[in-house]
């Protein structure tokens, strides 16, 4: 009695750290949530692999806190998502992406590549440091949607561009994966699942690459 009492205590704490685990490593990144239902947390989940960017590049885990009625932001080593956003399904993953995509500025940039990125994208200031601005006037902001958009076009990315002058208009996307394989070594071209997935055909895909 014992003995198969401890191995379904065993058994139990297995099934416990394999679920901390996966939503600690789980893919598109390493992040953990703090708040949250369960559809809420896979539409984050699911935003962050319709993307073909590698978020595993920031070596930080990231905590994720969802909560209702708060205006989505990112700090190092955390992000907050809005709770009735996410509630939204697929129109929310571009913020989330948007927000994950801080991390990327927060954890792999210094103030010399972040200072490259503000000439290279138009802003006027890079993050906040001069107040008043427009959020398109921040180099911060305007690298947060091109790579949103760079590395998800699909028809159901709401930063899809619709004028030349759109935040995520800031790089033509086949211009900034250049760019973020030298930042970071990311592949300048995606692979053409990848494209086909976002709706794109064959012959218009090998046209992007």
């Amino acid at each position: 009695m014992v003995s198969s009492l401890r191995f379904l205590l065993a058994g139990a704490f297995s099934a416990v750290a394999l679920l901390l685990a996966s939503d600690a490593m789980a893919a598109g990144g390493s992040y953990v949530f703090d708040g949250g239902t369960p559809a809420q947390r896979a539409q984050v989940r699911a935003a962050l692999e319709a993307s073909s960017f590698d978020w595993g590049l920031v070596p930080a885990t990231i905590t994720i806190h969802i909560v209702r009625g708060v205006d989505s932001h990112s700090r190092p080593g955390h992000i907050w998502l809005d709770a009735d956003l996410l509630d939204a399904g697929t129109f929310a993953w571009a913020a989330v992406q948007d927000e994950y995509a801080h991390q990327v500025d927060f954890f792999l940039f210094d103030d010399a590549t972040r200072a490259q990125l503000n000439r290279v994208l138009g802003g006027r200031d890079w993050c906040y440091g001069v107040r008043g601005l427009r959020h398109a006037e921040y180099g911060c902001e305007r690298f947060a949607s091109t790579l949103v958009w760079t590395y998800w076009q699909s028809p159901d990315n709401a930063y899809r561009p619709r004028t030349a002058g759109d935040e995520s208009a800031a790089l033509p996307p086949a211009q900034f994966r250049r760019l973020m394989a030298e930042l970071v070594g990311m592949p300048e071209s995606l692979p053409l699942r990848t494209l086909a997935a976002a709706g794109v055909s064959k012959s218009a895909a090998r046209k992007r690459r």
